[in-house]
């Protein structure tokens, strides 16, 4: 269970990772829109699991890896963003958020 701070900071995180990859889609997402859609913080605010959807590219997997390739040049705009906020940046650990295929998947079997 999370706690109050935690939700606190999982949300100003996932607000201003959205505002850095709307601002640098070029650099950072090879001109995709990435949307964060779930940030998870660990109790010691040490890291993050920070969930994304991609859309506009053909190859969802090479945008993935050029995010992951980038995390520590993210790590740092975020830091300069949040430094007066936040004692410690979190390490960020960006995931595919595959919910939306998860639930066009079992809408499709149900009404079959």
């Amino acid at each position: 269970m999370s706690s109050v701070r935690q939700k606190k900071i999982e949300a100003v995180i996932q607000q201003e990772l959205g505002q850095i990859f709307r601002e640098e889609a070029r650099t950072y997402c090879l001109g995709a829109m990435v949307t964060v859609t779930v940030v998870r913080v660990s109790p010691d605010m040490s890291y993050a699991k920070v969930f994304l959807s991609v859309f506009g590219h053909p190859d969802i997997k090479e945008v993935y890896k050029g995010l992951k390739g980038q995390a520590g040049e993210i790590r740092y705009n975020l830091g300069k963003r949040l430094g007066k906020s936040l004692r410690r940046i979190p390490e960020l650990d960006f995931r595919i958020d595959d919910s939306l295929d998860y639930a066009e998947e079992i809408d499709k079997l149900l009404s079959e």
